[in-house]
């Protein structure tokens, strides 16, 4: 077929420039699998007392609606398909999502694929090449966690099911963003598009496991769980994800001979008639939406947590395992938990963070800023508008994760103050968090170039609250993480001195990145 020439030399192209982007996706995947069968057959050191965590966990519905049906929980198996299986799905279609947006709307948007158009290439070869491309990923995501399974010695049909269901899910989602990427105009709004039918699926998915009403099989991932692996395997579900896969797949074809190269088949909507928006305006246009996806993200990781209760003893063990899933220092389990917990939607927030203060990096590289700047806006009022929208953002995460974390905690224990106490104790790590986006604003303001070194900031963090007491790390190095520096609330009471110094310090360091802003070139695209 003309429509497809030039698709062989697609996929080729694309799987090289791609083959570190999947390498990190597939290693991220199997880890979230694999990893839990070490964490599992680690935490209880009886068959007795393993059989009565698994008695709690099917009986709280929280942990069903975050995690799925209960099936054998009380074997090594499935626990690992129960923890991973759903969140495991959206990992494989977060990456189909990227792919398919990395090779459809924003080669559009920067104007390469009217060039690459230009030769001997038919109107279909990139749609079928990215599709391809996004078949390959997950069929090697799908046979890493089943083969990691396999060789941890967990039984191989359960192994492979969990790695079947991995794959068709980010099939799946990957042909949902094939459809979006024909309907939207932009690659923001491709990812919009497609990451609410995710977070739809999700909480569809969620409806159906705890009601028991069938409701699941209305969801991509309900139809994964469905395979029970580990609890007496059944195929045949994987008819549904096949047929739904040809199905959008077929769609997205033919919306794409229904719209003009660079356009939609929704067109974009207008925006107010005024222009005069100012710097702050301009930036929280930019970012809200990711705003928006990390507050309702984190207010999700709070609910997981809060959903715990009281029952932290009991599902953590008596083992020493459970140690490091507990706040040192702490009077209670319970406590020492949450303490934990908090720290680490802290550490996570600071993600957002990280990439809200890197998103000027983006304006700059991708040549957008330097026509800005050549209006009436000072460079600097244009950066402290991104700051600002960085400040509000952290401030609002937190907040999500620790009212999350407080509200479902407090209905499950009956204690609503505990609503306030967990609360606070999420926004007590705003400086800590706000020193790392002031350290790539730091580095920003050297060069938009080396920005994205901020996150190693908060890669040594995470090192470092996870691994620093085993590996014995000395003081000075876990002391140049900010969050060494907060109080683990609530096991330790709130400290105002420490508070204000880590606040100055990402305040020492934002004015430090502003100025170096202001000094140096914008970088020529």
């Amino acid at each position: 077929m003309r429509s497809v020439t030039g698709a062989r030399t697609f996929v080729g192209f694309f799987v090289r420039r791609d083959r570190w982007m999947v390498m990190w996706w597939v290693v991220g995947g199997v880890i979230l699998y694999w990893s839990q069968a070490i964490s599992v057959e680690g935490l209880y050191t009886t068959q007795a007392e393993f059989d009565r965590a698994a008695a709690s966990m099917e009986s709280n519905a929280g942990f069903i609606a975050m995690a799925g049906p209960p099936r054998v929980l009380n074997t090594v198996g499935g626990q690992v398909a129960w923890q991973s299986s759903a969140f495991g799905a959206i990992v494989a279609g977060l990456m189909s999502m990227f792919l398919v947006g990395r090779h459809t709307r924003a080669e559009e948007e920067s104007g390469r694929e009217e060039l690459v158009r230009a030769g001997a290439v038919g109107r279909h070869s990139t749609i079928i090449a990215t599709a391809a491309v996004v078949a390959i990923a997950n069929a090697v995501l799908g046979a890493g966690i089943a083969l990691s399974l396999i060789a941890y010695g967990l039984p191989v049909a359960g192994s492979a099911s969990l790695g079947v269901a991995a794959t068709l899910a980010g099939l799946v989602f990957g042909a949902v963003a094939l459809v979006a990427a024909q309907l939207t105009e932009g690659t923001r709004s491709m990812y919009g598009l497609t990451g609410a039918v995710m977070g739809v699926a999700y909480v569809v998915r969620a409806a159906g496991d705890v009601a028991e009403n069938g409701l699941s099989w209305l969801s991509p991932i309900g139809w994964g769980q469905a395979m029970r692996a580990y609890a007496g395997e059944i195929w045949w579900p994987v008819a549904i994800s096949v047929f739904t896969v040809a199905l959008l797949t077929t769609v997205a074809w033919r919306l794409l001979d229904r719209r003009d190269l660079g356009s939609g088949v929704w067109p974009t909507r207008r925006g107010p008639a005024t222009s005069d928006i100012g710097a702050f305006g301009l930036a929280w246009r930019l970012q809200r939406g990711a705003l928006m996806g990390w507050t309702l993200g984190m207010l999700l990781v709070g609910v997981s947590y809060g959903s715990i209760g009281n029952d932290v003893e009991s599902l953590l063990g008596d083992s020493g395992f459970s140690d490091s899933f507990v706040a040192a220092g702490a009077d209670s389990m319970v406590d020492g938990f949450y303490g934990s917990a908090i720290l680490m939607i802290a550490v996570i927030t600071s993600a957002y963070a990280i990439s809200s203060a890197a998103r000027p990096r983006g304006e700059e590289l991708s040549g957008r800023l330097e026509p800005l700047l050549s209006t009436a806006l000072p460079r600097v009022r244009w950066a402290l508008g991104h700051t600002a929208v960085t400040v509000i953002g952290v401030v609002a995460v937190l907040l999500a994760g620790g009212f999350g974390t407080g509200l479902v905690y407090g209905l499950v224990a009956g204690d609503l103050s505990q609503v306030g106490r967990l609360t606070g104790s999420a926004l007590a790590y705003t400086p800590a968090v706000l020193v790392l986006s002031a350290v790539t604003r730091l580095l920003y303001g050297i060069s938009a170039r080396i920005a994205v070194a901020g996150w190693l900031g908060m890669v040594f963090c995470a090192v470092v609250m996870l691994f620093g007491s085993l590996w014995r790390l000395p003081g000075w190095l876990t002391g140049v993480s900010p969050f060494d520096h907060m109080p683990i609330m609530p096991v330790e009471s709130f400290a105002l001195g420490p508070w204000l110094a880590v606040a100055a310090v990402a305040v020492a360091l934002s004015v430090a990145g502003h100025l170096l802003l202001e000094r140096r070139d914008i970088a020529a695209v």
